[in-house]
């Protein structure tokens, strides 16, 4: 698997290879042999390092919240309602994602190629996303492996990934067509070349919104799992007999999850955890209350069925994006495309939001949270694009570049823990005893006095910044982990 996965290569190969750590280039203008055309060959290798950077920050962004969100509220997702730092990072990587999709079949003419070429992609994303994350890991904290397939979880991060780069890699393949006349000065040139894909983006909108306001969710039982906890192996009944509803035990996601996949298969530790309605510490991680609903106990996928079928219009965005880079060649219009419609979306998301009319909530990826997460990428991405690639400020940001190249090896080690797993094996007297713990506790929060600031510095500085380095060598030496 080594041999298939690490490569080394020049670093003008990457973008050929890896989805995840593609570095896109500048596209050629199609017009007679003359000063235009030369200097559109010159920019041809010229890498867009935004992209690279804005990939680099999601993976950033995905170790911090996993390392300090326990500390730090406002990092963590939010409960239910509402959006936290934490839960920009799924659409951001999906939106890159859709990006990398146009600017890598581009290179690919043959459609069998291309098709071969993302089904194998999809299958090895799905494959590290059982593994990493359908319970056969326990990194960091537990020094053991394996898992029992009466109660392996199916979805997870990478195969919600998965699944929308194979239907959007897809949706580009069958959609691609002999370029049309580039009227890159028109406005919604871009919107129209590609009409097919909106098409299908909205059918997606319809088939998400239909099931999930109109599914009838009938009552359910459950079996507690948690073995430290009182109410272990007892059954609950969670009364329903409703539709349309979005909160907690009774929205058509879960009820969803539940009918294909199995209660036993679902994530057991949801954020509805840490709800007013199940503990005193809300929005912390506490003990439940006393007279906690049965639901806070039950499991709940956030990375479910119908949540993912609603994450592809993240990805379809993203690409749309990626369009813009392909067939604008101007900086000015290119940005003037990308800040207007990431104005647009986030204005739409916030008035769904604010009017009660859809609530923006991650775990059931409602069409609020796609237009403001996908607004967020946006303007995030755009201003990655005019300080690095127009301004030319980019030395303070090369570590998130770095990562962006390595982003499959940077998020398997750091935001999955193998590597601090690997290293907590190594302790002296007691399992807790080891390197990681000493560092985070003598070198940090001691020195800080404080076990919020010194976990979120030791997040920083350890991890990020750490494996940012870490990437940065690999790149000098042009060794990659490609898929």
């Amino acid at each position: 698997m080594a041999s298939q996965d690490v490569v080394r290569r020049s670093a003008a190969d990457v973008e050929d290879d890896n989805e995840l750590a593609i570095s896109a280039r500048e596209t050629e203008t199609e017009t007679s042999v003359d000063e235009k055309t030369q200097k559109a060959r010159r920019s041809k290798l010229k890498r867009v390092a935004s992209v690279d950077m804005f990939r680099g920050l999601t993976v950033a962004l995905m170790v911090l919240v996993d390392g300090a969100g326990g500390e730090w509220p406002l990092i963590g997702h939010a409960p239910w309602y509402g959006c936290n730092l934490a839960d920009f990072v799924m659409p951001f990587f999906l939106f890159i994602v859709g990006i990398a999709i146009p600017l890598s079949l581009k290179r690919i003419p043959h459609q069998g190629k291309a098709v071969r070429r993302v089904v194998l992609r999809t299958i090895k994303l799905f494959f590290w996303g059982f593994l990493l994350q359908g319970g056969y890991s326990h990194a960091p904290d537990e020094l053991s492996y394996g898992v029992d397939m009466k109660h392996i979880r199916w979805c997870g991060i990478l195969q919600r990934i998965a699944l929308a780069y194979l239907v959007v890699a897809f949706l580009e393949i069958l959609t691609k067509e002999a370029d049309l006349e580039d009227k890159s000065s028109a406005g919604f040139f871009v919107y129209r070349k590609y009409y097919r894909q909106w098409i299908v983006a909205a059918c997606i909108l319809i088939i998400y919104m239909s099931l999930l306001y109109g599914i009838y969710v009938p009552d359910w039982e459950f079996r507690v799992q948690y073995d430290n906890s009182p109410s272990y192996g007892k059954v609950f009944k969670v009364t329903c007999g409703t539709r349309g509803k979005l909160n907690q035990p009774c929205n058509a996601v879960g009820y969803i999850d539940r009918k294909i996949l199995g209660i036993n298969h679902m994530y057991k530790h949801p954020a509805w955890h840490r709800s007013k309605a199940c503990t005193e510490v809300s929005p912390y991680e506490g003990p439940f209350k006393a007279d906690a609903p049965a639901w806070c106990l039950a499991p709940f996928e956030p990375e479910g069925i119908l949540s993912s079928v609603s994450a592809i219009l993240s990805t379809i965005i993203g690409v749309h994006y990626g369009h813009v880079l392909v067939h604008l060649k101007e900086h000015r219009d290119r940005l003037k495309h990308w800040l207007s419609m990431g104005v647009a979306l986030l204005i739409l998301g916030f008035v769904l939001h604010f009017s009660h009319a859809i609530p923006l909530n991650k775990q059931l990826y409602t069409f609020s949270y796609v237009c403001v997460t996908a607004g967020a990428a946006a303007l995030v991405f755009s201003l990655f694009y005019f300080l690095v690639d127009i301004v030319g400020i980019r030395s303070i940001f090369l570590p998130l570049e770095w990562i962006g190249m390595n982003a499959m090896l940077v998020y398997v080690m750091a935001a999955e823990g193998i590597f601090e797993g690997f290293l907590n094996g190594w302790y002296y007297r007691s399992t807790n005893n080891t390197l990681v713990y000493w560092v985070k506790k003598h070198v940090f929060v001691k020195v800080w006095h404080s076990q919020r600031v010194g976990v979120l510095l030791y997040v920083l500085f350890a991890q990020i910044l750490f494996w940012g380095i870490v990437a940065g060598i690999l790149h000098r030496v042009g060794i990659y982990w490609k898929l």
